[in-house]
């Protein structure tokens, strides 16, 4: 008996989003990138919103994003993203600007970008993709990646006293007024790819309804960096990066007024 026997064509749900084109990705087998690149042709597809949505995409494994999502969009040098998103929402605040990066981009050579964009609160979207090395360059330290992890710069582990401790970025923008909505998600499992979704959806409405910059951390694995099989990757992702990159939300509301943030700054200077 053939397969066409036992599952009819009919049955069959071929569930790839519009926007989502049939170009083959150049993803290592078990990347985390293609799902989230699904999530997000999903949401912008539900949303209706694609002739307004500009994606900002810098150096990266993901340097070649706009060849799969069919909206348009815009490269940006190495850390840059946010404060060409700045710009782009700025001159045209009826689109709808998202950032698209990774860990090696945005906590490290990019810091200052993102810290100061999610400071003033610009009106975008940053999808922050963590997985704790430089995947794209070679496999190395990362500031996200973990005390103890082997990279191509750190063949014993990274060190404490050597290279300080692992950059928690996401906790340090939910800090910030200028952010509405700071969340960590993980694509792992189906479960956890639906709630990233409808994380990543709330993000956008957010953007839409100019509530300030909304920040989407996914934790993620790298099989290629990592040296590990994408069945393997994942059990140390949840193993050893979701104890110290928990998930979940950190910040769910709007972003702070002048006078709601002077407020609580004088009653925390008079506690």
């Amino acid at each position: 008996m053939e397969l066409k026997d036992i599952i009819k064509e009919e049955n069959l749900i071929y569930s790839k989003p519009k926007l989502l084109n049939d170009k083959i990705m150049h993803y290592c087998p078990g990347c985390s990138h293609g799902v989230v690149h699904k999530l997000l042709a999903e949401v912008i597809e539900e949303l209706e919103i694609q002739d307004k949505t500009i994606g900002v995409s810098p150096v990266g494994c993901s340097v070649f994003a706009y060849n799969y999502i069919d909206i348009d969009w815009h490269e940006a040098a190495h850390g840059r993203a946010p404060a060409v998103a700045t710009g782009i929402s700025r001159v045209n605040p009826e689109k709808v600007v998202f950032t698209y990066q990774g860990d090696g981009d945005l906590a490290s050579i990019g810091t200052a970008e993102i810290m100061h964009a999610a400071n003033r609160g610009e009106n975008i979207v940053v999808v922050f993709i963590n997985n704790a090395i430089y995947g794209m360059t070679g496999g190395q330290m990362a500031p996200t990646t973990l005390l103890g992890q082997v990279t191509a710069t750190t063949p014993c582990g990274r060190d404490l006293d050597r290279n300080g401790y692992p950059l928690k970025i996401t906790e340090l923008i939910g800090q910030l007024p200028g952010t509405s909505y700071v969340t960590r998600q993980s694509v792992h499992t189906p479960a956890s790819s639906r709630r990233c979704r409808k994380a990543l959806k709330k993000a956008f409405e957010n953007a839409m309804a100019k509530k300030g910059t909304s920040f989407v951390e996914v934790v993620s694995t790298c099989s290629s960096g990592w040296r590990l099989t994408p069945i393997e990757a994942n059990k140390w992702m949840e193993d050893n990066m979701f104890p110290f990159y928990p998930i979940g939300d950190i910040k769910d509301g709007e972003k702070a007024g002048p006078e709601a943030y002077f407020q609580q700054n004088l009653k925390s200077e008079l506690v």
